[in-house]
Parts: structure tokens; sequence; C-alpha cells
């Protein structure tokens, strides 16, 4: 490969590196033909991008790109292929829901939340992660849960306050 071959294939993947909030480093090797393609299809089905990249161009990308990625350049061994995404938590459910039928593949690491997580054992903490909008409807249910609540009282109280006044009435 040529050099600047190299230079612009790094300049894309730091540019998409940045550009995506999070991502996820796997190890896809020894999958054939077909359970490659499986797993290209899920990725495209749940939005998440796929990329076969060669370790030493993605570890000058992950050094040029924006942020503190130093604890994923020593995940950079063998067959990796970078999972970007916009949802935290989706590559993770991908991974463990397609490993039901396959072996591949395996969680190498992951930039989720500004936060890195490392080997394939973290998989299930990062399927449990709370994406952003997820959070945001917590809080709008949290905070609407003492409104209906006034809102409830006061619609009772509505028809207390009927019951008295027809009882007043009719005592008259």
């Amino acid at each position: 490969m040529k050099k600047e071959d190299k230079i612009q294939i790094i300049d894309s993947l730091t540019e998409q590196i940045n550009a995506s909030n999070h991502f996820y480093l796997a190890d896809t090797s020894g999958m054939d033909a077909e359970t490659t393609s499986a797993l290209r299809r899920a990725c495209f089905e749940k939005d998440v991008k796929l990329l076969v990249v060669k370790n030493t161009l993605l570890r000058i990308a992950l050094e040029k790109a924006e942020g503190e990625f130093d604890g994923l350049t020593e995940s950079l061994k063998g067959a990796t292929s970078l999972m970007l995404t916009e949802t935290g938590n989706v590559p993770a459910k991908l991974i463990k829901e397609f490993r039901k039928g396959h072996d591949k593949p395996i969680l190498k690491a992951a930039y989720v939340e500004e936060s890195i997580y490392i080997g394939d054992n973290e998989l299930e903490a990062l399927c449990t992660i709370k994406s952003k909008e997820e959070l945001i409807g917590d809080i709008i249910a949290a905070l609407q849960s003492p409104i209906k609540t006034v809102i409830s009282s006061l619609e009772s109280g509505k028809n207390i306050l009927a019951g008295v006044v027809k009882t007043l009435a009719e005592k008259e």
C-alpha cells in the first residue's frame, strides 16, 4: 500500500472516530463469509458502521483523534473490526445477540460515554448502559410523576367537593 493511501485511510478513520460518540473494537477473525455477511447486515439494521481495519493505521488514527484513547491501543492485536455508533449500548447488545448463534465477534475494547472498557468481560456492563435519550426519558418520567399525583388529587377533590355541595343542597 502506498504512503498516500495509508494517510488517506488514517485521515478517514480519524474523522469517523471524531464524528462518532461511541465505538467498539471487536475480533471478527475466523468468521466465514456467510457469518460475516450476517454480522454486517445486523450492524446495518442497527445503524452501526462496521469497518475491518489494520491495527497500525487505527493506532495512528486514535493518536490523531480528539479524545483520550490511550487504553485502547493495547487491545490492537490480531484482527480488529471497528464498530462506530451514535448510541453507546447498541453494539454491545448486537454482539451479545449475535453470539447466541456464533462464537464471534469477541469484544476487545470499547469507548462509550467517554469511558474505556477493556475485554469481553465488559460486554454485560456495556449492554446495561443507558443511552442519553433513555436517561432523558427517565428524568422526564420522574418529573411527571409528582405532577400527575397533584392533578389526580385535584380531580378526586373536585368530585368530593361536588358531593358535599350536593348533600348540602339536598338538606335545604
